[in-house]
């Protein structure tokens, strides 16, 4: 892992993720290395070689800036974390996010913050402190050993859930992004209504769903790591790459059926 300290000219940018007007991103690149990351487009921003997961960038001047871009910002809400886990190992030396939060909660933002680390736990004071906000952990597979490959560095799946419920405890607005979906690993009947379970047990109500998307270059990424890791699936994994509309046709059926009785909260966003 390669680690830089850059200087950026802003610290919040315009979003365009529905519902989010800015974005807040205290790094480039993510010590997780998901392979299914949408947010490796980032990479062509930086002079990095590396593969994205293989380097990080910490804006150490970030909080300053932020300190004199709030004053000046239109209230909206922003979120952290949109092309980065602002809450990735190296977030535990630089304090970056936490310092931001430390500003923010200052001023009348709402913000939301969308993690898979369960770092996020050690901001519960500050943002306890801020009126409008929520935290959302990412999962997208039940089984530890499978979610592992796909995700090397992020936290361990007990931990999130431990995470959730202990943000849960301390009343704070928590919510899940079950996504991306993987297929044959985490899209059956089974393993959604297992998820729901347990999230009803913690009480968590919203719940949001995604499906894993195959965009120029993604496929053949995953489809290498498909046949070096589950050589099995890789033919389902070409026919869902292939024939997306009908796949997502068919997990969206499931998921309505599953959800069922569940929640109003949640919502399908494929």
């Amino acid at each position: 892992m390669r680690v830089a300290e850059v200087y950026c000219k802003n610290a919040l940018s315009r979003s365009k993720i529905s519902g989010m007007d800015y974005a807040l991103n205290p790094y480039i690149g993510c010590e997780h290395a998901c392979v299914y990351c949408y947010a490796d487009f980032m990479k062509k921003y930086t002079n990095h070689k590396e593969e994205w997961g293989e380097f990080v960038d910490a804006k150490i001047n970030i909080v300053d800036r932020l300190r004199q871009q709030i004053k000046r910002t239109k209230p909206g809400t922003i979120m952290i974390g949109t092309v980065t886990d602002a809450y990735q190992p190296l977030e535990e030396k630089y304090q970056l996010t936490r310092r931001c939060l430390e500003i923010l909660s200052d001023f009348n933002f709402p913000i939301s913050i969308q993690t898979k680390s369960d770092l996020v736990l050690r901001d519960i004071d500050i943002l306890k402190r801020i009126k409008n906000k929520e935290v959302g952990f990412t999962i997208t597979c039940l089984d530890p050993k499978i979610e592992k490959l796909f995700e090397p560095e992020a936290s361990e799946l007990e931990n999130r859930f431990e995470a959730l419920k202990k943000l849960k405890q301390s009343g704070l607005p928590v919510f899940v992004f079950f996504g991306p979906i993987l297929p044959l690993f985490s899209d059956n009947k089974e393993s959604i209504e297992s998820l729901l379970e347990r999230l009803k047990n913690i009480g968590i109500e919203e719940i949001l769903f995604d499906r894993m998307n195959y965009l120029g270059a993604k496929w053949k990424k995953i489809g290498m790591f498909i046949e070096r890791n589950f050589p099995y699936a890789l033919n389902y994994y070409k026919r869902v790459a292939k024939d997306g509309e009908s796949y997502s046709a068919r997990l969206k059926s499931v998921l309505v059926h599953s959800l069922s009785g569940f929640s109003s909260d949640s919502e399908i966003l494929f």
